[in-house]
């Protein structure tokens, strides 16, 4: 058995960890996942390069020395890493703006643009930024990959027509398609609607057709994985045996990946770099949601840092060995957790399952159609448009629906960098704009209790000569004036009012500029006659406070609860409210 507190290079290598307690029942599981997600990945590796706008092989590539780099680094024992679609559309969008597709410039700068996504990542492990994921909102990044799939099928379509239609965004690649249009080849159009509604079909209707059958449940989830496989066997002998003037893949070079290093040209460097960091970003938030939720079903720990170490390793070892940048891919992951994958033992075998492949078996796709690729892409990534979550947003919060909408139409209509940075500058506008103008309550007692609640929505006992007010946010540069606007307008509507006390429950932090708003408002309060005091001060606020000179002008003093406050400050109104029991609470599902 493992210590439960691994020594230094197991946390190193987290690999060394499960090792230790590896078994053959273990061994069983991880090899049938790993031939489930090998037959899913090849066909998705092939199909996603081309999204990259590289050749074929390069998505073989980028499936073999990733899945190792990160089997031995990453904290996920599921997690499923290589090509995606969200990463392989933002490697073309960064890619394109500076070679031209098919050349070898164009593949010499997806290299540079894995390295440094690599290399970002290993820097964010070593400066422990693991928590910044935090930082992109979860409308944004549903807006995004929402945004991202829909601009990834539309792209494909020009594949499924077989003609020439060009553009980045909806705005430049819809008038496009309409004008190539009368050109789309019949035999092309014939393999793209048949390949997407079979795979389609494979994926929502063939299980449930085969267990009708008597299949088992293994068998039958194996026949579901392997549809896009059927799709590429079936169009390719088609192609072959038909003599079928259709785009193919071409010649797809045999062999293992070649130990490839990136030029070092400082301009194209400098160019790739923003790409770079945006794909890190996006990618390692991909990742940790997926290997976070994977986890949390087996009651195992996702240590968000390492996964920077894994996922920065993953990289590294893609631009070492002729790929593009990677991450964890979310349909393949949990196509491999269900699979029965125990360890990340089975990417292993499926890295090695792809080198097989690639060494021996590249021949039999030189006639597979474009069209299925592209039927393939299509299908995968109309998955990842999650309608449901858009409504949802809609209903909760349409602020955060802004964002989300913001994000989705940017991307559409502007491209992928420019779609998440309108997301995530519209998420801290609209935070700080929230946050500038916070909750702030009147309270009194609810009778026969000690506590106190907001005056508009119980029945409570207030004073006549002590107003209590209750602020739900911590207190800075942002929402420091508009609490003092505040303070004064409700002073001035209550001449009779010799006591003001800033409940402060909820607030956790106070800046430097909202301490200089209170001690404004003592000031203040002083000269028309009324005591400032607080209560419920939090620890860590208030030992902030006495680092300050601040309690040493404060006019009242700081209580331990709203209670004792009133109490000192009016204890006849205090008095009557504790004895007496009054009806219910109304509004009980808003307490606050």
């Amino acid at each position: 058995m493992s210590s439960p507190h691994p020594g230094g290079l197991e946390r190193c290598i987290p690999a060394l960890t499960w090792l230790r307690q590896y078994d053959r029942a273990t061994l069983s599981s991880d090899l049938f996942a790993a031939l489930v997600v090998t037959l899913m990945l090849i066909p998705q590796s092939l199909a996603y390069a081309m999204l990259a706008g590289l050749p074929a092989h390069v998505g073989l590539y980028a499936s073999i020395a990733p899945l190792l780099a990160y089997a031995a680094f990453g904290s996920s024992r599921t997690l499923s890493v290589g090509p995606v679609a969200v990463v392989s559309l933002m490697t073309a969008a960064a890619v394109g703006d500076i070679a031209r597709t098919g050349t070898a410039s164009y593949a010499e700068a997806a290299l540079i643009l894995a390295l440094l996504s690599g290399l970002i990542l290993l820097g964010m492990a070593v400066l422990r930024l693991g928590f910044i994921a935090t930082f992109l909102s979860h409308p944004v990044i549903s807006g995004f990959i929402t945004a991202s799939a829909l601009l990834i099928a539309a792209s494909q379509i020009k594949h499924v027509l077989g003609v020439n239609a060009e553009g980045g965004t909806l705005l430049q690649l819809v008038p496009s398609l309409i004008e190539a249009m009368p050109g789309a080849n019949v035999a092309t159009l014939a393999i793209g609607v048949l390949a997407t509604t079979f795979i389609y079909w494979s994926r929502k209707g063939l299980r449930s057709s085969l267990l009708r059958l008597g299949v088992s449940e293994r068998i039958a989830d194996f026949a579901c994985k392997s549809g896009p496989v059927i799709a590429i066997v079936a169009t390719t002998a088609a192609v072959s045996l038909g003599d079928l003037h259709v785009r193919v893949v071409g010649v797809v070079p045999a062999g293992l990946p070649p130990l490839s290093v990136p030029k070092f040209d400082a301009n194209v460097w400098r160019q790739l770099l923003p790409a770079a960091a945006l794909i890190s970003l996006i990618g390692f938030v991909e990742s940790i949601s997926i290997a976070q939720t994977l986890a949390a079903a087996r009651r195992q720990r996702i240590d968000a840092n390492q996964e920077l170490i894994g996922l920065g390793a993953a990289n590294m070892a893609a631009a070492l060995t002729g790929g593009y940048p990677v991450t964890g891919g979310f349909a393949r992951s949990v196509v491999n957790s269900d699979a029965g994958a125990r360890t990340q033992l089975a990417s292993v075998f499926t890295a090695i399952g792809i080198a097989i492949v690639a060494l021996l078996f590249t021949p039999l796709f030189r006639n597979l159609p474009q069209a299925t690729l592209a039927a393939i892409i299509i299908v995968a990534v109309l998955s990842l448009v999650d309608v449901a979550t858009v409504r949802q947003t809609w209903r909760y919060s349409r602020s955060d629906f802004l964002a989300m909408a913001t994000t989705i139409v940017v991307v559409l209509t502007v491209g992928v960098e420019a779609g998440i940075l309108a997301g995530v500058i519209l998420s801290i506008a609209l935070y700080l704009w929230r946050t500038s103008r916070p909750h702030i309550a009147i309270v009194g007692q609810v009778p026969g209790t000690e506590h106190f609640r907001n005056i508009e929505r119980h029945r409570v006992v207030t004073s006549a000569t002590v107003l209590s007010v209750r602020v739900d946010e911590s207190l800075y540069f942002a929402d420091a004036r508009y609490l003092e606007d505040r303070l004064y307008d409700e002073i001035a509507r209550r001449p009779q009012i010799r006591h003001l006390v800033l409940v402060c429950s909820a607030v956790k932090y106070i800046d430097a500029s909202a301490l200089d708003s209170l001690e404004l408002i003592v000031d203040r309060l002083k000269q028309a006659g009324v005591t400032f005091h607080l209560s419920e001060v939090k620890g860590p606020v208030l030992d902030r406070l006495q680092r300050s000179d601040f309690l040493q002008h404060l006019t009242g003093r700081v209580f331990l609860s709203q209670h004792q406050a009133m109490a000192t400050l009016d204890p006849e109104t205090t008095a009557s409210a504790d004895v007496s029991r009054g009806p219910a609470e109304p509004g009980s599902t808003s307490p606050r």
